[in-house]
């Protein structure tokens, strides 16, 4: 059956019952820009996992590491690079770690950055600062204009760049990356871009952006379904970074070579980035949702689609209720095709109204004034226009 936008705004919605376990059909889930709902078949993954092991016991890693080739193949896809070097992790945060450490630090100690990235790069920039390493932030408030403020940042000083490729408290979608990252290239500069909240819900093509250069990193924790534990980090071709901070896994592969007087050997490409021992459950639950999007053409040009239509949804009802500015509102200047997966709401009590609504049964987040609504593609018209409803009651009681 080929689904249509109409089949999921519908009740009810014909993927619901796919996600039988978390119950979506009866819930107001909109997390989907924090945490989807898993479809059952996640649970298979967690059972194989399990048989794997009582199998196999320490021969279980063959097997485990085919599901992570799975995970690797299914970034790939999204990516549209199909030979690209794939590092996986368990966290995003695991992995640009490992990656500064690989930089070169002794003739750059200077980083280019946003003020609007996500707390993993926020907070350990932030660290590195205390250590003396020089980090330039430029605002991230006018998205239009912010690719370009940072490529004019760059020159030989500048260790690496940072920047998401959408902003996760607005949802806005940077545009003019590509000639950020021609900039990078001239200056031999690093460009790592954040595409955690694209993937899944924005197609994402590394050609067709023109970011082929770039380090990509990013998840499946949000609109990929894949849960914790399926970060990854895709390198540029050519790449074979040797991080100070390194596992043991790094020199696994057979090819791993010693350096000149016995250094440190690594792994080509990303295998260089590996760690160590790792629970590989999380692979095996990612490799089955992974399938089962393909199974149900959950691809990222009709998720999009659909995520567009029900953004567009929320802002309609939400701008129907005429709440005062001053408690909510949102940015009506930008377009609904120049934001990604959520609804941004800005509010001096978002924190207030974010309660209120869990306690009303609307599970969503907030992020300083930021009020994020993140609609997903296993809910119906019907339930985001009755957690707008619940909205409009909140806030006035407030």
């Amino acid at each position: 059956m080929i689904l249509t936008v109409g089949d999921l705004a519908r009740a009810p919605n014909a993927l619901a019952a796919a996600y039988s376990r978390f119950g979506v059909d009866r819930r107001l889930l909109l997390t989907g820009h924090s945490h989807q709902a898993w479809p059952d078949v996640a649970r298979d993954g967690h059972l194989a996992a399990w048989d794997d092991a009582a199998l196999a016991v320490d021969d279980k890693w063959e097997r485990a590491f085919a599901q992570a080739g799975r995970v690797r193949h299914g970034y790939r896809q999204l990516l549209g690079d199909p030979h690209a070097e794939i590092a996986l992790g368990t966290s995003t945060h695991e992995l640009l770690v490992r990656l500064l450490s690989a930089f070169d630090w002794r003739r750059r100690r200077r980083i280019v950055t946003t003020d609007g990235e996500f707390h993993t790069l926020r907070r350990q920039l932030a660290r590195l600062e205390e250590e003396g390493i020089e980090i330039r932030r430029e605002p991230a408030r006018d998205v239009e204009t912010l690719a370009r403020r940072l490529a004019a940042a760059v020159d030989e000083r500048a260790l690496a760049v940072f920047v998401s490729a959408v902003l996760f408290e607005t949802a806005e979608i940077v545009p003019g990356l590509d000639e950020l990252a021609a900039t990078c290239d001239r200056h031999g500069v690093p460009l790592v871009v954040d595409a955690y909240h694209a993937l899944g819900v924005l197609p994402f093509r590394l050609e067709a952006l023109g970011l082929e250069s770039a380090y990509v990193v990013g998840g499946g924790y949000k609109y990929l379904q894949l849960g914790e534990g399926n970060a990854f980090l895709r390198l540029p071709p050519g790449a074979a970074p040797r991080p100070a901070i390194t596992g043991w896994y790094a020199e696994f592969d057979e090819l791993a070579t010693r350096g000149a007087a016995g250094a440190v050997g690594y792994a080509p490409g990303a295998a260089g980035l590996a760690g160590a021992t790792y629970d590989p459950t999380s692979h095996y639950r990612a490799a089955r949702v992974f399938e089962f999007f393909v199974e149900r053409g959950l691809t990222d040009a009709f998720l999009r689609e659909v995520s567009q239509h029900q953004i567009g949804l929320l802002g309609r009802r939400f701008d129907a209720l005429d709440l005062p500015a001053s408690l909510v509102t949102r940015d009506r200047s930008r377009a609904v095709d120049r934001v990604a997966g959520f609804l941004a709401l800005d509010s001096p009590r978002a924190g207030e109204l974010r309660r209120a609504l869990h306690a009303r049964g609307v599970l969503c987040d907030h992020r300083g004034r930021r009020l994020r609504l993140g609609p997903a593609p296993y809910l119906c018209d019907a339930q985001l226009e009755t957690a707008v409803e619940i909205l409009a009651d909140v806030a006035r009681a407030l």
